[in-house]
């Protein structure tokens, strides 16, 4: 019984719209082993896991789970429940799961919910050794095993100022997502994309930053525009520290020249031993120290957010309440046991920590660790009040003078930062802070805000809030239009007509397409690129203002999706490709994956459904958003009938594209005037023009924009491209499966060849019906074939996929003396070219488009250079031979 694999899924994808991990579990010697078979495992198990029968399981009411263990099921499904009832267990509430065969013997795919991915994967470690244990009949120290999920939880999980500030983004509908395990949150997506670090936004200045994190200089520039603040001296030595002391009149703090969270930092010190620990303490942070008058009064913390004074709370320092009992070390034992403080910024509260500074504090007051204070005495564990020392706050925001709060404004501009934590010492906030009455002592850029948010006292104020409305001010939700394309063939096509229509509307596209990544015109990264980690290389891109994604199976299949809602989703059609992989048994299979698309159009968004295509038409069902059914016959029935409700359709009508809703039709583009169509000829690019057009209509894109997008769409690389080479023509295109080898050979009857020439392949992974029926669509459609493999076999032996094609096409009634294998796709091609006839046109179904380009114009030059020749009369050459001879 082991894990194979681990695979995080954040986006949508095949089990759920929201993140699931994805586990590959081998229970071995256990696949014909139930629960029920197993002595006293039923038992143990509920036992150290009495929350699983409250489960419900595929029974619908609690208590299902426990009867179906007991019936008798199987360790991969027990352990999806015991992952999710460990989750919940630590604190993640989470229920969803499922497991399903892998196809593999004794080998499943374990899919559960997470809310916190570090907390849920030692959850499935535990899981492991529950079920180990139990099935030995051994122990289970539960207890430690969940401190373990709680602790992997806290440190991999949001502290409490990001936590605000991904739920306030949540609460807006602004997409949001982490990066790695940190603080750092993405939000929105291209151009709307704004950053946050904690509180630390891409609105915070570089110099604001290290401004505010030099004590010593911010004070100067406070100091010279009026605002009261302590002298102090910048020291290195504990001499200089020492004579600091003497010229300032009266008790100081010593602290870190750059620091934060009250590190290093003490405060009251006057005699010169205090002076020197003092020192050394902020000498080990940094080795320049501050040495400041120390200004006597009541702690505050004062956040301004885009210049506006937000909360303030009073901060108070780290400390227990003697019961005559208990010595110091054990009353900060019973207080750090509270639920609420954790290590870090991880919770609500930070746990009092026992070091150098509060032994120093303690010593002041007489205690050492090992005291018993007197029944409800103070003890002091720090003299500074940063939450992150253990202090607490409480929420003073109502009673602060106006004088107040313009000074601390005014503070936030100097220092030049959008999100600040101004920290003012004074007798009381309720009254106007002046010269010898209290000072402004530190501002700090990226503020904590969890004194705000859960202030131990007084009302609670969302910061979070007020930030996320200055990075989306009036109600923007950092989206910008998704359009995202899927189906079996003309994905690209349809991208790349769709991205062609936003620029001439004037916007930048970010399009993924099987080609490439594309920037507007420019390629950023070639290859295969339809899956979500593209996607959200598009998204997270500044200068996107559109992304139009064309989305493939395997992308959904292995990583869900990288949006969470898309404004146009469109499934072109659902044919024959694929099937035996990941699964797939049956075009309602394939249809299920692609209708991932459609699911996530926002609720204001379009669907679009190919109405000739029954399997997708019947789709609707799963749809979000509005359906707009588009198709290339003006009288197909589903379109018919929507209309016929009140709906919207795209439709072909005596060469014409329309749109149209209810009774009412309007005309968008002729036939004609769409070059990649070939005059209507090229049926599959006809429709693929109507897609394209129908999704940009429904974003409201100016039907001339549409107009002069698919005029200027004169062709898509390695798609239906004809080139003209003396009297022959070569079509260059990406047929990989039946439906896309029909259209192809269809479009290419209607011009007219001597002879249709065929170079043909298929990918070695598919089924071996499916090769031989493109192998027969292939023999049905050419005059002479010469059959290829591609390079990548995919798992099948040399010369396999090529001999399955060979029956496909000797099946279709074809003639053995037309038929040459060739198993490199350039000799193929080659070959073929040099064997063609005059009026021939040779079709290659390529693998590399670049090496088939390549093949072609060498065989270009060659023929240019023959002509040439012939042009200046030189001695008379073989044409053939020639062109063979420079083609070696």
């Amino acid at each position: 019984m082991q894990i194979i694999s681990v695979r995080t899924i954040e986006g949508p994808n095949l089990y759920s719209y929201q993140p699931v991990i994805k586990v590959k579990f081998d229970i071995g010697k256990y696949e014909d082993i139930s629960s029920a078979e197993i002595a006293g495992f039923n038992e143990g198990l509920l036992q150290v896991l009495p929350g699983l029968k409250n489960h419900y399981c595929s029974r619908g009411r609690q208590g299902g789970f426990v009867e179906r263990l007991y019936e008798g099921t199987y360790l991969a499904h027990i352990l999806e429940h015991v992952v999710l009832e460990l989750q919940c267990m630590a604190g993640s509430e989470v229920s969803f799961g499922k497991t399903r065969g892998s196809g593999v013997l004794g080998v499943y795919d374990v899919v559960f919910r997470y809310e916190i991915e570090a907390l849920a994967r030692q959850a499935l470690a535990v899981a492991v050794e529950l079920l180990r244990a139990v099935i030995a009949g051994q122990p289970f120290d539960i207890v430690t095993a969940l401190q373990s999920i709680r602790e992997a939880g806290d440190e991999g999980g949001f502290g409490p100022s990001t936590a605000a500030l991904y739920e306030e983004a949540c609460k807006r509908d602004i997409p949001v997502t982490r990066m790695g395990e940190g603080s750092l949150l993405f939000l929105g997506y291209g151009c709307r994309r704004r950053r946050a670090w904690a509180t630390l936004t891409d609105q915070t200045s570089a110099l604001a930053s290290d401004l505010a994190c030099d004590k010593y200089v911010t004070k100067q520039v406070l100091a010279q525009c009026g605002i009261p603040v302590p002298d102090g001296i910048v020291v290195t030595t504990v001499a200089e520290a020492l004579a600091a002391r003497q010229r300032i009149d009266g008790p100081v703090v010593v602290k870190p020249l750059a620091g934060n969270q009250g590190k290093g930092v003490t405060i009251n010190a006057s005699k010169p031993a205090e002076i020197e620990r003092a020192f050394q303490l902020a000498y080990d942070y940094n080795h320049s120290v501050l040495i400041e008058e120390y200004v006597c009064g009541h702690e505050y913390r004062l956040c301004v957010v885009g210049g506006k004074l937000i909360a303030a709370a009073e901060r108070i320092p780290a400390y227990v309440l003697g019961d005559g009992q208990h010595t110091v070390q054990e009353l900060v034992d019973l207080t750090n046991a509270d639920a609420d403080r954790g290590n870090g910024h991880e919770k609500r509260l930070t746990k009092i920590k026992i070091d150098a500074t509060a032994i120093d504090v303690l010593a002041r007051q007489q205690l050492t660790l090992a005291s018993v204070p007197a029944d409800r005495q103070l003890v002091r564990i720090r003299e500074n009040a940063n939450l992150s020392t253990g202090g607490t706050a409480v929420d003073v925001t109502d009673i602060v003078h106006p004088d107040n709060v313009k000074m601390v404004e005014r503070v936030a501009r100097l220092i030049g930062l959008d999100v600040a934590g101004i920290d003012v010492v004074a007798e009381s906030i309720a009254e106007p802070i002046r010269e010898g009455y209290g000072a402004v002592i530190e501002v700090n850029a990226a503020p904590g805000i969890r004194m705000h948010h859960y202030p131990s006292a007084g009302k609670a104020r969302n910061v979070a809030q007020r930030i996320v409305e200055s990075l989306f001010p009036d109600g923007n939700n950092g989206r910008i239009p998704i359009v995202a394309v899927t189906g079996t063939n003309g994905k690209t096509t349809v991208t790349r007509m769709i991205g062609s229509i936003w620029r001439k509307a004037g916007y930048h596209v970010g399009m993924t397409t099987t080609e490439g990544i594309y920037i507007d015109e420019e390629c950023i990264l070639p290859g295969d690129t339809s899956g979500p980690r593209s996607a959200g290389m598009v998204l997270a891109d500044p200068a996107v203002e559109v992304a139009v994604l064309e989305t493939a199976r395997g992308g959904i299949v292995r990583g869900g999706l990288a949006f969470d809602k898309c404004d146009v989703g469109v499934i072109t059609n659902i044919t024959e490709d694929h099937l035996g992989q990941d699964g797939i048994e049956s075009l309602e299979d394939l249809a299920f994956i692609k209708s991932l698309v459609v699911e996530t159009v926002k609720d204001n968004g379009f669907s679009l459904l190919n109405a000739d295509d029954p399997i997708v038409a019947g789709l609707a069902c799963r749809t979000s958003g509005e359906i707009v059914y588009f198709s290339v016959e003006p009288s197909n029935i589903v379109v018919r009938r929507h209309l016929g409700a009140g709906g919207k359709a795209f439709f072909i009508k005596d060469g014409i594209i329309y749109t149209a809703c209810g009774d009412l039709a309007r005309p968008i583009i002729a036939v004609a005037d769409i070059p990649a169509a070939l005059g209507g000829m090229a049926v599959h690019n006809l429709q693929n023009a109507v897609i394209a057009a129908a999704a940009c209509y429904c974003m409201r894109i100016p039907v001339s924009c549409i107009r002069q997008g698919l005029a200027e769409f004169a062709q898509n690389p390695g798609r239906l491209n004809l080139e003209t080479v003396g009297d022959l023509r070569v079509c260059v295109d990406y047929g990989h499966n039946p439906a896309g080898y029909q259209a192809v050979i269809q479009t290419l009857r209607r011009l007219n060849a001597r002879r249709l020439v065929g170079v043909i392949a298929a990918p070695g992974d598919r089924r071996d019906e499916t090769t031989r029926k493109i192998g027969w669509i292939a023999g049905k459609g050419f005059d002479y074939i010469y059959i290829k493999e591609d390079a990548d076999l995919r798992g099948r032996k040399k010369g396999e996929t090529a001999e399955l094609l060979r029956q496909g096409v000797l099946e279709a009634g074809f003639k053995t003396d037309c038929i040459r294998v060739i198993p490199s796709e350039a000799e193929a091609l080659k070959t073929a070219l040099q064997q063609a006839q005059p009026g021939d046109l040779i079709v290659v179904f390529f693998e590399s488009y670049e090496l088939v380009m390549k093949t072609l114009e060498e065989f270009r030059q060659t023929y240019e250079a023959s002509l040439a020749l012939r042009e200046r009369k030189e001695p008379a050459i073989s044409y053939g031979s020639l062109l063979a001879a420079d083609m070696k």
